[in-house]
Protein backbone atom coordinates (compact mmCIF):
# COMPACT_ATOMS: atom_id res chain seq x y z
CA UNK A 1 0.00 0.00 0.00
CA UNK A 2 1.42 3.20 -1.20
CA UNK A 3 1.15 5.84 1.91
CA UNK A 4 0.84 9.74 1.42
CA UNK A 5 4.37 10.17 2.97
CA UNK A 6 5.24 7.99 -0.49
CA UNK A 7 3.36 10.00 -2.50
CA UNK A 8 5.12 13.21 -0.97
CA UNK A 9 8.43 11.47 -1.40
CA UNK A 10 7.55 10.70 -4.98
CA UNK A 11 6.61 14.10 -5.99
CA UNK A 12 9.20 15.51 -4.65
CA UNK A 13 11.73 13.18 -6.87
CA UNK A 14 9.75 14.33 -9.92
CA UNK A 15 10.29 17.96 -8.77
CA UNK A 16 14.05 17.39 -8.83
CA UNK A 17 14.10 15.39 -11.46
CA UNK A 18 12.73 18.42 -13.85
CA UNK A 19 14.99 20.39 -12.94
CA UNK A 20 18.00 18.47 -14.11
CA UNK A 21 16.87 16.07 -16.39
CA UNK A 22 17.91 18.14 -19.71
CA UNK A 23 21.46 17.68 -18.17
CA UNK A 24 20.95 14.01 -17.31
CA UNK A 25 20.44 13.63 -21.13
CA UNK A 26 22.88 15.75 -22.49
CA UNK A 27 25.14 13.82 -19.93
CA UNK A 28 23.99 10.38 -21.12
CA UNK A 29 24.38 11.92 -24.92
CA UNK A 30 27.73 13.16 -24.21
CA UNK A 31 28.85 9.23 -23.42
CA UNK A 32 26.91 7.47 -26.25
CA UNK A 33 27.88 9.79 -28.60
CA UNK A 34 24.64 9.28 -30.56
CA UNK A 35 21.03 7.57 -29.19
CA UNK A 36 17.58 7.27 -30.27
CA UNK A 37 14.77 8.55 -27.09
CA UNK A 38 13.37 5.01 -26.49
CA UNK A 39 17.68 3.69 -25.57
CA UNK A 40 17.82 7.27 -23.48
CA UNK A 41 15.24 5.72 -21.15
CA UNK A 42 16.95 2.66 -20.84
CA UNK A 43 20.17 4.63 -20.21
CA UNK A 44 18.65 6.93 -17.79
CA UNK A 45 16.48 3.89 -16.15
CA UNK A 46 19.83 1.56 -15.48
CA UNK A 47 21.35 4.73 -14.30
CA UNK A 48 18.36 4.92 -11.20
CA UNK A 49 16.03 7.62 -12.46
CA UNK A 50 13.03 5.44 -12.68
CA UNK A 51 9.04 6.07 -14.30
CA UNK A 52 10.55 7.75 -17.29
CA UNK A 53 8.31 7.71 -20.11
CA UNK A 54 8.33 8.52 -23.83
CA UNK A 55 5.80 11.91 -22.98
CA UNK A 56 8.73 13.23 -20.96
CA UNK A 57 11.75 12.34 -23.22
CA UNK A 58 10.38 13.32 -26.77
CA UNK A 59 9.47 16.47 -25.68
CA UNK A 60 12.34 17.60 -23.54
CA UNK A 61 14.42 16.42 -27.01
CA UNK A 62 12.53 18.76 -28.99
CA UNK A 63 13.38 21.44 -26.85
CA UNK A 64 17.09 20.64 -26.76
CA UNK A 65 16.83 20.11 -30.23
CA UNK A 66 15.45 23.73 -30.57
CA UNK A 67 17.88 25.46 -28.58
CA UNK A 68 20.73 23.81 -30.34
CA UNK A 69 21.68 21.76 -27.94
CA UNK A 70 21.25 18.79 -29.50
CA UNK A 71 20.72 17.93 -33.18
CA UNK A 72 18.83 14.84 -35.21
CA UNK A 73 18.46 13.11 -38.14
CA UNK A 74 16.14 10.30 -38.70
CA UNK A 75 17.86 6.70 -39.62
CA UNK A 76 16.35 3.79 -41.68
CA UNK A 77 15.92 1.16 -38.71
CA UNK A 78 16.65 -2.42 -38.92
CA UNK A 79 13.80 -4.78 -39.45
CA UNK A 80 11.35 -2.26 -38.19
CA UNK A 81 10.26 1.64 -38.42
CA UNK A 82 12.91 4.37 -38.50
CA UNK A 83 14.30 6.18 -35.55
CA UNK A 84 15.44 10.15 -34.59
CA UNK A 85 18.73 9.84 -33.39
CA UNK A 86 20.14 13.07 -31.15
CA UNK A 87 23.62 14.01 -30.80
CA UNK A 88 24.92 16.18 -28.61
CA UNK A 89 26.34 19.80 -30.29
CA UNK A 90 29.34 21.86 -29.03
CA UNK A 91 26.81 24.24 -27.65
CA UNK A 92 25.29 21.28 -25.76
CA UNK A 93 28.63 20.26 -24.09
CA UNK A 94 29.16 23.80 -23.16
CA UNK A 95 25.91 24.52 -21.80
CA UNK A 96 26.43 20.82 -19.89
CA UNK A 97 29.77 21.85 -18.47
CA UNK A 98 28.63 25.01 -16.94
CA UNK A 99 25.11 23.75 -15.95
CA UNK A 100 26.92 20.47 -14.32
CA UNK A 101 29.25 22.69 -12.36
CA UNK A 102 26.35 24.77 -10.97
CA UNK A 103 24.38 21.75 -10.10
CA UNK A 104 27.19 19.94 -8.62
CA UNK A 105 27.73 23.45 -5.92
CA UNK A 106 24.14 23.52 -5.72
CA UNK A 107 23.69 20.03 -4.63
CA UNK A 108 26.59 20.06 -2.23
CA UNK A 109 25.13 23.14 -0.60
CA UNK A 110 21.56 21.52 -0.25
CA UNK A 111 23.27 18.74 1.18
CA UNK A 112 25.56 20.55 3.72
CA UNK A 113 21.87 22.21 4.81
CA UNK A 114 20.23 18.54 4.97
CA UNK A 115 23.64 16.97 6.37
CA UNK A 116 22.94 19.56 9.54
CA UNK A 117 19.18 18.84 10.15
CA UNK A 118 20.32 14.86 9.44
CA UNK A 119 22.90 14.90 12.24
CA UNK A 120 20.38 16.59 14.93
CA UNK A 121 17.71 14.46 14.54
CA UNK A 122 15.49 16.68 12.94
CA UNK A 123 12.89 15.50 10.89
Amino acid sequence: MVTQEDRAIADRQTQWLRGVLDLAVLATLQSAGTSYGYALIQSLTQAGILELKGGTIYPLLARLEQDGLVSSEWRAGEGGPGRKYFTITATGREVLIRSAAGWTDFSARIGLILGGAHSRGDH
